[in-house]
């Protein structure tokens, strides 16, 4: 069964307006004000207007007279739907092959088969209201098995992120308002005349007098939203994407013939990006079956490739995940993101070619759900903080760690204390006792600042005065450092910590 992740974005419009000017001050109330005829209303506010205590419906001049320096703005639908289609696309080349808009204020995910490639269901709501977040749009995030009880979820449920146990749609919305029926207005009004107010409470009713009074759209509603009628997403699509497909007058199932007409769509799709010199980094292969379900399968590279022999392999060892049911009347491959890509030369075929090249690896990696990352130094006086990730294929980074120091290859997190014998208080140490085994010292560097700027800030420790990196009799080295304010007042020692571990 597949899992749909409804995205509402609640402050949608002044959001945007935030994001086009970044120049509004946080504390800044703003307000969006519609108008129909001569009647202006406040049609969305931020978070400091909804402090101050407007909210969407309230008259423009009351909400003027409420907070006086209000920034007031006229509401712009086009833009915000705009706003809302960029979103979708971003949204479709870092999630799921299978995303579309959930207008006027959301988007909808079909995310069957990618939560492991970001670490499960709720790892993956947390990175997507983080993401948002970061990007200056306010997101709650809900997942359940169907888009209605998804979209209701997520509006209703005033957390970050809502999951609903698959199984448990019932429980779920059975309270929540009939207003999260995506019902059209007027039927919503009447239904609240008839004394309906909650989902459970429509769901009980019988079927036959609603129909004969509102017509089908309420029973196709309820039976979309509990999962006894599919709901198939539509997936976002621009002109700028590659897209090539394949109909057949008879359903397909078999996997020889999957894999076959695979391979001819990925011919295709190699023909159109090598005709506009673009390399596919993210490919997405769509299979519209029969009952009117959809099944994606996202193939990634580490850069831009057009190779159909690879291409293929990338799916065909995917391939085996289609469940084609009661079978499948179209394939869809779309290149979702694309770089440019100039053409090479090769070496002859007469000459033996060194390939030092390990992108395949990294694309098997990848695609497998795995994190596949290269470190690069950054300057910063704090260990932990000295690396950051980069891409696995990225170009090498021209910055070096300081004078080219060795560097520990494990850092604790928080330094042990360790007990220490030295000759004299400012030599290195003759022997160290960690974790109750001690350590003769064979050999040592220091007590000068080995790692230059570096410093250790914890809060065991509050100062550091002398680094030390020491070889014990086993070969094994360490790195140590002693604290400048930290001296033992029964013995006038200083005392000494372990922050690291040499290969």
């Amino acid at each position: 069964m597949s899992r749909v992740v409804s995205i509402y974005l609640s402050d949608l419009a002044t959001d945007r307006i935030r994001r086009a000017d970044p120049d509004i001050p946080p504390e800044q109330a703003v307000a969006v004000i519609a108008k129909s005829g001569a009647r202006r209303w406040v049609s969305a506010t931020d978070a400091a207007a909804k402090k101050a205590g407007l909210r969407v419906g309230m008259p423009a001049a009351k909400a003027q007279a409420l907070f006086q320096g209000l920034m007031m703005i006229d509401a712009d639908p086009v833009a915000d739907a705009e706003a809302l289609r960029r979103i979708t696309l971003w949204a479709l080349t870092v999630y799921s092959p299978i995303v579309a808009m959930d207008a006027p204020d959301g988007i909808v995910l079909d995310t069957e088969g990618a939560d492991h490639l970001q670490g499960g269901e709720a790892p993956m709501l947390t990175g997507i209201a983080n993401r948002f977040r970061t990007k200056g749009l306010t997101a709650r995030v809900a997942i359940a098995d169907t888009w209605g009880a998804a979209h209701a979820c997520a509006r209703a449920i005033n957390r970050e992120t809502v999951i609903v146990p698959r199984g448990e749609i019932v429980r779920a919305v059975e309270r929540l308002p009939i207003s999260l029926l995506r019902l059209s207005e007027k039927v919503v009004g009447d239904l609240r005349t008839l004394g309906f107010r909650t989902i459970g409470e429509l769901a009980n009713t019988a079927r036959a007098p609603l129909a004969l009074r509102f017509g089908p759209e309420i029973g196709r509603r309820l039976d979309q939203m509990f999962g006894r009628v599919s709901e198939p997403i539509d997936p976002i699509r621009s002109p700028e994407l590659i897209e090539v497909s394949r109909s057949f007058a008879e359903p397909i199932g078999a996997a020889e013939t999957i894999n076959k007409y695979v391979g001819r769509l990925v011919v295709q799709l190699v023909e159109e990006l090598q005709r506009k010199g673009l390399g596919v980094r993210r490919t997405d292969l769509v299979v519209d079956k029969v009952d009117g379900t959809r099944q994606a399968i996202r193939a990634g590279t580490a850069k831009p490739a057009r190779d159909v022999a690879w291409l293929t392999k990338l799916f065909k060892d995917r391939t085996e995940k289609i469940e084609p049911g009661f079978g499948i009347e179209k394939l869809s491959l779309v290149a979702v993101m694309s770089q440019p890509l100039a053409e090479t030369q090769k070496t002859s075929s007469l000459v033996e070619e060194e390939n030092d090249d390990i992108t395949p690896l990294i694309d098997i990696f990848g695609n497998r759900g795995q994190r596949v990352y290269r470190l690069a130094p950054v300057a910063s006086d704090v260990p932990e903080r000295s690396v950051r990730r980069i891409a696995a294929s990225a170009a090498d980074v021209g910055e070096t760690w300081t004078h080219e120091w060795k560097r520990p290859v494990r850092l604790l997190d928080r330094p042990d204390p360790i007990e220490v014998m030295a000759l004299m208080p400012d030599h290195p140490p003759v022997w160290f006792s960690w974790r109750g085994k001690r350590r003769r010292v064979k050999c040592a560097d220091g007590p000068e600042r080995v790692f230059g700027e570096w410093w250790v800030r914890t809060s065991e420790v509050e100062a550091v005065r002398d680094y030390f990196v020491v070889e014990d009799d086993v070969g094994e080295r360490y790195w140590i450092f002693r604290s400048g304010d930290g001296v033992d007042a029964g013995t006038g020692s200083h005392k000494w910590f372990l922050h690291g571990i040499f290969a």
